[in-house]
């Protein structure tokens, strides 16, 4: 859109902490402040999370760490009690088939240890390019990028990146953004995705990045 600030990376993070401050903290994030820090619990968490609103997710990741939070203890439990766990979330018949499967493989293959390894994850049955980053990047530290839809979406509408799909989005990320934005971006994007920058009516007129953002493909702001 014409007469709108160039976009700038540095200014949009530094508004975007204080607009989120007071905002519930993404499912992953929130779980990890709350001690659920290993690389397992986060990966579980994630397949937990997919098609799974936030508010269902954490609670649900959390009744199932009541019953384990290793792959050891994961491992000597039935997919029935997995299920009956997580049964609040979305494909929760399939998910906990997929949980189990991995704290099995674990034990077998990785002798109960979890690498902080991208292929590794990515090995694993129900584990896409996201999850397999957002674990990597909130457990391990690692500097990774996991793009979830409102990533895709909002960085996509400032004008940022140009990617169709979300896959795109994440290589396109991962040429332009920023190495110390890399995880935080989905920790600051997924409050103010659902709370300002909505998918179908976004609250432009409450954005602190109006001024800059080009709102490709916003037709009707508020």
């Amino acid at each position: 859109m014409s007469g709108k600030e160039a976009f700038n990376i540095d200014l949009a993070i530094s508004l975007l902490r204080k607009e989120v401050a007071g905002l519930p903290k993404a499912a992953l994030f929130d779980l990890y402040d709350q001690g659920y820090t290993s690389l397992f619990e986060q990966l579980v968490t994630c397949m937990i999370s997919i098609r799974t609103y936030d508010e269902v997710t954490v609670p649900t990741a959390i009744q199932l760490f009541e019953k384990a939070r290793t792959p050891k203890a994961m491992a000597k439990l039935s997919v029935e009690e997995i299920d009956t766990a997580i049964q609040a979330s979305t494909f929760h018949a399939a998910k906990a088939q997929q949980i189990l499967d991995i704290a099995e493989k674990i034990m077998d293959e990785h002798k109960g240890q979890l690498a902080c390894d991208f292929d590794t994850l990515l090995s694993f049955s129900g584990v896409g390019p996201k999850c397999a980053n957002l674990a990597l990047g909130i457990a391990c530290q690692q500097m990774r990028i996991g793009v979830d839809i409102h990533v895709h979406r909002i960085t996509n509408r400032w004008g940022y990146v140009q990617g169709k799909t979300p896959e795109k989005t994440m290589l396109a990320l991962e040429e332009k953004l920023p190495e110390q934005y890399r995880v935080e971006i989905n920790r600051l994007l997924v409050p103010f995705g659902k709370h300002v920058c909505k998918g179908t009516i976004p609250l432009c007129s409450h954005c602190p990045l109006e001024s800059m953002c080009q709102q490709v493909g916003v037709s009707n702001p508020r």
